[in-house]
Parts: structure tokens; C-alpha cells; sequence
């Protein structure tokens, strides 16, 4: 693929992924238009009101303007001012709210997203080189059973073993600095990690196996070298490709698993 080729791929994916942006924020945006009750009455909570507070906290927030321009007008703010409005329970900004909490988030993904690739890349190499004995069976139902398993499940169980059993863990909290928000998250990590492993196992073992069975495996083979050398430098070299390539789907399941995995902690 040259470079033009590959620029027109990368914008097409981009402006893909703005459309579906706004395509989820108008669903969005349509369920909360259409669900019963009053917008006004759900921002100002249970406190009683009088129909002047209520008049003006509509002509506040434009609620008696048609669906399509409060949309539209919601739409602009973000767009142009990157604002995403102030939530209705604490009162804060969405977008200071969500500074706030991406670095813990960002942290912890990519931690978890290097357990996974370094825990899952080997385990499928593995799985590959011993296809259909006992070796691969072993490794890939390891790997379905505590995937299956949900994080918040398999969170408590670490949780207790190695925060309160054998103390090696802090149980709770984000820490402060590099080395102790790392020492802080590696529990969550390995759970969140552990969960997203049966997919790149998966992909390593479907990669390395179909490379193997290459032509130029074989004549590698029917040279003389070695074993490993055959493996490392002609079928994990070539296999890395697909498997680099399906990198961006790990690390979307590993964001999407992560707040669930906080919430655990």
C-alpha cells in the first residue's frame, strides 16, 4: 500500500468515525427528547419549584425550542467550543469531568492493553507450535474460561487475595506519580488484562498457524535451520502483521472493559 493509498484509507476511516459520532449522539440525544417527563423538571431534581423557576430554566437551557435546533444547538457547542454541557448532578463540566478521569482511564488501558499483548502474543505462539494436543487445548480453554469470566467477579477475587489475604496490593485508590499509580492499578490491569487475552491469543494462534503452513516456512525448514529461528524470523515476523493490525480492536475492547473494571475497584 503507498502512501497515497494509505492516506485516502486513514481519512476515509476518520471521517467514518465522526459520522458514527454523530449518528450515536443524535440516538442519544433522541431517547432523552422522548423520554416521559419534563427535561426542566429532571435538571432541577425533586425540590419544589415554581412555575417562574421552572420558565426560566427552560429559556436557560432552550427547552422550548423544536427538537432538531436544541440538537443542532448542542451539536454546535461541541464542534466549535468543545462543549459537552454541565452534568446534571454535580454540577460540573462534562468536559472538565472527563479530563478529570482520562488520565486514571488512559493509564489503566494501556496497561492492561500491555498485559494482554505480552501475556497473549507467547500464549498464542505457543498454542500454534502445538496445534491440535494437549498444549494448545490447555492454553486456549485457560484463556475462554477467564475471559468469560466477568471482570467484576474476577476483580473481587484478586481483590481479596492480594489486598486483604496476603496484603501485596493497595485495595483501593489511583495513586499519585508514575511508579505508585502503577503499583496502584496493576491489579485492575491484570483483571482487565486477563479478560482481553483470549482475543489476541486467538489472533496469534490463527496468524502463526497459517504462516506455518507457508511455502517458505518449509523451505526453511528443508535448509537446515533451526527450529527457532524458523518460528522467529520467518513465521512471527510475517504473522505480526495481522495480529499488529487487529491492535486498534484489542485496545477498543480494553477501553470499553475499563469502566466497568473501575467501578470494580
Amino acid at each position: 500500500m503507498n502512501r497515497k493509498a494509505l492516506g485516502l484509507y486513514v481519512l476515509r476511516r476518520l471521517a467514518l468515525t465522526v459520522v458514527l459520532l454523530v449518528v450515536v449522539s443524535f440516538a442519544a440525544f433522541s431517547l432523552l427528547y422522548i423520554t416521559p417527563g419534563s427535561p426542566a423538571q429532571d435538571l432541577l431534581g425533586d425540590r419544589a419549584v415554581t412555575p417562574q423557576v421552572l420558565a426560566a430554566i427552560t429559556a436557560k437551557y432552550h427547552l422550548n425550542e423544536p427538537f432538531f435546533d436544541q440538537f443542532g444547538r448542542w451539536l454546535g457547542q461541541v464542534v466549535l467550543h468543545l462543549n459537552f454541557g454541565t452534568s446534571i448532578q454535580t454540577g460540573q463540566s462534562v468536559g472538565s469531568m472527563l479530563s478529570e478521569s482520562f488520565g486514571v482511564t488512559g493509564f489503566l488501558a494501556l496497561y492492561s492493553f500491555v498485559i494482554a499483548t505480552v501475556g497473549g502474543i507467547p500464549l498464542g505462539v505457543l498454542a500454534a507450535v502445538r496445534r491440535r494436543r494437549a498444549t494448545d487445548r490447555v492454553v486456549v480453554g485457560t484463556t475462554v474460561f477467564v475471559s468469560s469470566t466477568p471482570v467484576f467477579v474476577s476483580g473481587v477475587l484478586l481483590l481479596y487475595l492480594f489486598a486483604v489475604v496476603f496484603k501485596v496490593f493497595p485495595a483501593y485508590g489511583a495513586g499519585s506519580g508514575f511508579a505508585d499509580r502503577l503499583w496502584h492499578l496493576t491489579l485492575p490491569a491484570i483483571t482487565l488484562g486477563a479478560a482481553i487475552m483470549a482475543l489476541v491469543v486467538k489472533l496469534t494462534r490463527t496468524a502463526v498457524s497459517n504462516t506455518l503452513e507457508q511455502d517458505y516456512v518449509a523451505f526453511a525448514r528443508a535448509r537446515g535451520a533451526s527450529r527457532s529461528r524458523v518460528l522467529v524470523r520467518y513465521a512471527l515476523r510475517n504473522a505480526l502483521v495481522p495480529i499488529v493490525t487487529a491492535g486498534g480492536l484489542v485496545l477498543t475492547a480494553v477501553l470499553g472493559g475499563s469502566v466497568l473494571t473501575e467501578v470494580t475497584f
